[in-house]
């Protein structure tokens, strides 16, 4: 049969991620390039303790279909962890249960995103929410970040273009893939043109609990709460195979973002999300929080330190206070997918930056991830690494 294809998916790429780590998973290869949490950390005897007792309890009706929002107890916690760590008053009805936070990128998607329609987003930008929304064919706009957030006057300049976009996609806490967060001055300065233009946020905020250092910001769904979808996730601080995350969403969207999930899969796994839930619930997950982030932020010091030694001059990256990604900027005249070639040969991998752009000029920046890779091996694959980089400077 000859193939055919709906027009709007010829122009969506797959994973350049997903295809680099068929090669960086090679026993060889000292891997910097996944974003994967570590499985060392994984609650493996605890979930294995909350599947039995949810078996136990509540037999076959813990096996059954469940509701397309989501555990009403989950949801419950979700809300009461909003509150306790930021004092946000949410309605448990506002928070939709969806399959990992990939699933509520394409969801707002489905609801919100027009053919040829601007969408702003963060330049480097979240490589998943790029795909995602390619599949509904907006025109990307993207805004520059920096060291505090958004590129203000960039973004205050698109705006005053007649722009047709609706929505502003971004990660403020320990960005993917930059690791960058933005200021307590910058949330306020994006919830205010948020609420004058009437555009409304996606703040994806899936590294927010994973902080090692500094103080902890509100999210701008505080500041903007009508304006604001806020994502959250599971997979990070708990277990990733549950692919359970959360949108919280305004009332003005709830009952359009519920209809097309229940187009999409009637409802995410609900026995994981009761299994997850026993496991919160008796747990905690603040003493859970706590070795995670005393091991990436060893391993970030690691990092840090390992490039500081080794690196060229003439090359930068960011000092994330959370997350698992440092950002490298490299020389203009280099070329960070050559670069990638050479460090493979070094029996070193990394993901290239030019995946995280909208505009494929720029070409010298590349993302290291350090949560998966222990401090010895830091050293030694930073040392690969820069062997690889002396070979293009």
């Amino acid at each position: 049969m000859q193939p055919f294809f709906a027009q709007r998916f010829e122009k969506v790429e797959p994973s350049f991620i997903r295809e680099i780590l068929k090669v960086a998973t090679r026993p060889e290869i000292i891997s910097f390039a996944g974003g994967l949490p570590n499985p060392h950390l994984f609650p493996v005897k605890e979930i294995e303790e909350a599947c039995q007792a949810v078996l136990q309890e509540q037999g076959a009706a813990a096996l059954q279909y469940a509701t397309t929002e989501g555990f009403a107890p989950l949801r419950h916690y979700i809300a009461g962890r909003y509150l306790s760590r930021h004092g946000m008053e949410i309605d448990p009805d506002n928070i939709l249960i969806t399959s990992g936070s990939q699933q509520a990128l394409d969801l707002l998607g489905k609801v919100l995103v027009d053919e040829g329609q601007d969408l702003i987003i963060e330049e480097p930008g979240y490589l998943g929410a790029i795909q995602a929304f390619s599949v509904y064919q907006p025109e990307f706009r993207p805004i520059t970040l920096g060291e505090e957030g958004l590129d203000l006057a960039a973004l205050d300049a698109l705006l005053a273009s007649g722009t047709s976009a609706r929505i502003l996609y971004g990660v403020p806490n320990f960005q993917n893939p930059s690791g960058v967060s933005y200021s307590a001055a910058n949330r306020i300065a994006v919830a205010e043109r948020l609420v004058r233009h009437d555009l409304l946020m996606v703040e994806d905020d899936p590294y927010g609990e994973l902080r090692f250092e500094g103080e902890p910001l509100d999210p701008i769904a505080k500041l903007a709460p009508d304006n604001t979808v806020l994502l959250g996730s599971f997979s990070k601080t708990v277990v990733p195979a549950f692919r359970l995350g959360w949108m919280v969403v305004p009332t003005w969207l709830r009952k359009k973002v519920t209809i097309a999930k229940q187009a999409t899969d009637l409802h995410s796994n609900a026995f994981s999300q009761q299994v997850l839930h026993r496991f919160l619930t008796t747990h905690s997950l603040d003493a859970h929080l706590e070795k995670i982030k005393a091991v990436y932020g060893r391993q970030r010091a690691a990092m840090e330190a390992a490039l500081a030694r080794h690196c060229p001059p003439g090359v930068r990256w960011t000092r994330p206070e959370g997350g698992m990604f440092l950002w490298l900027t490299l020389p203009e005249s280099v070329c960070a997918m050559e670069l990638f070639d050479l460090a493979i040969e070094e029996k070193v991998a990394f993901v290239p930056g030019a995946p995280f752009y909208v505009r494929p000029e720029i070409k010298n920046t590349l993302r290291l991830s350090f949560s998966c890779v222990d401090e010895a091996a830091i050293e030694e694959g930073v040392q690969r690494l820069a062997r690889a980089l002396r070979k293009v400077l």
